[in-house]
């Protein structure tokens, strides 16, 4: 999630609350492709209003996994990685100089902490935390909430 935290924090609330209403009205869950085109036509009616959004929208259904980026001028992509927010360029930078396709979990995770860390040191008003989380078949787990400035600090040793 990126941009403004207001316009971030209300239409991920929305979407949830659709997604709800969704599963009771249908009795499944809705598909991460749709879920994503929910989000992508609320943007839509919006577009040019002066919202700040980005956010990727993830799961797993009946197709498998699913990762969706969704922005405030209604653009929606598919794909098998995302970065979003004013820091993405740095974290691009790290995940595509160091990323795999044989890649195991544990690599996965230090490569995403390492592309979160540099990207949020450069970004002032994100927080200073990289928290994240593992999407599977069953549900979510959290890997990890690390201290962006002590990462920065451990990686820095390493370099020198």
């Amino acid at each position: 999630m990126s941009g403004s935290a207001a316009d971030c924090q209300y239409w991920e609330r929305l979407l949830a609350k659709e997604c709800r209403l969704y599963r009771l009205r249908s009795n499944h869950r809705i598909s991460v492709a749709a879920a994503s085109k929910l989000l992508c036509n609320m943007m839509l009616g919006y577009r040019g209003m002066g919202l700040s959004m980005g956010s990727m929208i993830c799961g797993w259904d009946q197709e498998g996994p699913g990762l969706y980026y969704v922005d405030d001028q209604g653009t929606r992509l598919s794909g098998r990685m995302f970065s979003t927010g004013c820091g993405s360029s740095y974290a691009y930078g790290v995940v595509d100089s160091g990323y795999r396709e044989d890649m195991a979990v544990d690599e996965a995770y230090e490569l995403g902490r390492r592309g979160i860390a540099h990207a949020t040191h450069r970004d002032a008003y994100s927080g200073g935390a990289v928290n994240m989380y593992h999407m599977q078949q069953d549900g979510w787990i959290k890997v990890c909430k690390d201290d962006v400035s002590e990462l920065i600090h451990r990686y820095r040793k390493g370099m020198f």
